[in-house]
């Protein structure tokens, strides 16, 4: 629903894990292999309730663990109310300002996490949930730059990273980092869209602020 030009119903997406669960059953696939799906937050029951439809249900039954994205860099725009700066906040430094932002924005990425395990738990289910995709890029001149939400650049993208890894480690929750180069590809008419610029590393090999 939150991408409605390339939305796919859980029902088909359904159809293929069944498929891939049965030939595993049959031995044609290793028995040891996991088979799940990756997508947004929402999309897994922990957003509106929209989403909370019967075959959603059969698919968290039947896949072997969930893979949920979450983007909060991305709902600093979309969904900004954990952004920006408090008026208690007004007298503090920059720094101490974007920090504190950076602690919401953080929290916002857990709660999703968590809305999505909780809606899974309610099933009476209970199986791995994975952080199949976060990030933060470092540049963006869309709703999240200079002219924006102003929530992309390198000190930041490394206060995200570090914080995720952090609670993830403390949480044994697995991540697949979004992402470790910057991919010209991914917006090419658009060289400073948001989603050429989530890697660790520039499109110069030169690291980021995140790693060095």
């Amino acid at each position: 629903h939150w991408a409605w030009e390339y939305f796919v119903e859980p029902t088909i997406i359904l159809k293929w894990v069944n498929y891939l669960q049965d030939l595993k059953a049959e031995g044609e696939l290793p028995a040891d292999l996991w088979i799940t799906s990756s997508d947004n937050f929402a999309s897994w029951g922990g957003g509106d309730s929209s989403y909370h439809k019967e075959d959603l249900n059969k698919l968290i039954e039947a896949v072997d663990f969930l893979s949920v994205h979450t983007y909060p860099m991305h709902d600093t725009h979309y969904h900004p109310e954990f952004w920006g700066v408090r008026d208690d906040e007004m007298g503090l430094s920059d720094k101490e300002k974007i920090d504190l932002a950076m602690e919401r924005a953080v929290d916002y990425a857990q709660n999703q996490y968590e809305n999505v395990v909780e809606y899974m738990q309610s099933l009476g289910i209970d199986k791995p949930v994975h952080i199949g995709e976060t990030g933060w890029a470092t540049i963006s001149n869309e709703h999240y730059g200079i002219d924006g939400a102003r929530s992309t650049d390198e000190y930041k993208s490394g206060v995200y990273y570090n914080a995720i890894r952090e609670w993830s480690n403390e949480e044994n929750i697995s991540v697949f980092y979004f992402e470790a180069f910057d991919e010209k590809w991914k917006d090419a008419q658009n060289p400073e869209g948001s989603e050429n610029h989530f890697g660790l590393i520039a499109l110069n090999n030169e690291v980021k602020y995140t790693l060095w």
